[in-house]
């Protein structure tokens, strides 16, 4: 554990200001390192009052995301997870996506405060303004076919849903395949990039990237997303709300990961399907249809009854689905 965790652990159980000096005894380490941990986690959005003659109080845990504060709230499934946080990346998607070209181990998970470059489906590019959401990616070295690379989004988009559940008390829905919808928009949106083996028909590595929307970037959300985009809170959330929802939605993707065969997050998906027993409009290549989601099947396809009454089902990315539902 580093001086910065057990000087944090010091903190959170003293009611009363603790002196550096106290601190440094207890823990065999020099005033001074005890200084430039308190700013670390001061940095990392801790709030901790210094009073002369008195010493370190822990104010308040502010929305503080660190390496420790994840890990804090793991469960045992996530053993083998490493986590890093920095404050700016261009995207944790490509951050990641380049260590796997590296050949960096899986289970290691990059979460960022601000991305100046987010990724989001079909190459499309965005800014990810600081502390307003959860922005993380996963870097994964699956042992299954490219074919089964799907179910990854699919078990991540449950995986939020239910994080978002344990965190916030908000009930979530899931719109067909990747994003997650909090009263009708979109909070959450979740990409899955594979590097593909040729020979095997496997997969070198994936990178799972999950955004979360926490609150409103100052200013509001840019004009051609607004009417579709939301925010968990409209006003100031809970303390450490994202290391707390890092950590839940952690918790509950690699319990169904680690057994990803078993398809145990479908039922919960078609539960919280935002497009069942909806009439939807989609583009097929340059045809476009119309008809109402009956279901969606255990190969996480989209199922349909056409207009014309004809029930056909879709996998992900066959079809293009009109975004008007509010």
């Amino acid at each position: 554990m580093a001086i910065r965790e057990k000087v944090l652990n010091m903190l959170e159980n003293t009611v009363e200001a603790i002196s550096g000096e106290e601190i440094a005894q207890s823990l065999g380490v020099s005033r001074n390192s005890v200084w430039k941990a308190v700013n670390k986690l001061k940095e990392e959005g801790y709030e901790i009052s210094a009073v002369t003659n008195k010493g370190y109080t822990l104010v308040s845990e502010g929305d503080s995301v660190s390496e420790f504060a994840v890990k804090k709230y793991l469960s045992k499934e996530c053993a083998e997870i490493r986590v890093i946080v920095r404050d700016e990346v261009t995207s944790t998607q490509t951050v990641l996506k380049e260590l796997g070209d590296k050949g960096e181990a899986g289970n290691l998970v990059l979460i960022a405060h601000r991305q100046t470059a987010g990724k989001g489906r079909l190459g499309r590019s965005f800014e990810a303004p600081k502390n307003s959401g959860l922005y993380m990616s996963i870097l994964l070295r699956p042992k299954f076919t490219a074919e089964k690379a799907l179910f990854i989004t699919t078990a991540a988009a449950v995986a939020t849903a239910k994080g978002i559940k344990l965190v916030t008390g908000k009930e979530t829905s899931i719109k067909w395949v990747n994003d997650v919808y909090y009263q009708n928009k979109k909070v959450c949106g979740i990409l899955t990039e594979a590097n593909l083996d040729f020979e095997s028909g496997g997969l070198n590595y994936a990178v799972l990237g999950i955004g979360v929307n926490i609150t409103e970037p100052p200013g509001g959300f840019p004009e051609e997303i607004s009417k579709v985009a939301a925010a968990l809170y409209e006003t100031a959330p809970p303390e450490r709300i994202r290391a707390r929802l890092a950590a839940e939605i952690l918790n509950s993707f690699m319990g169904y990961y680690n057994h990803l065969e078993e398809k145990a997050f479908m039922e919960e998906y078609r539960k919280r399907s935002f497009l069942t027993g909806r009439e939807i409009v989609f583009t097929q290549g340059d045809i476009s249809e119309s008809g109402t989601v009956v279901d969606i099947d255990d190969s996480a396809r989209l199922i349909v009854k056409l207009d014309s009454g004809e029930t056909k089902a879709y996998m992900a990315g066959e079809v293009s689905i009109v975004k008007n539902f509010a």
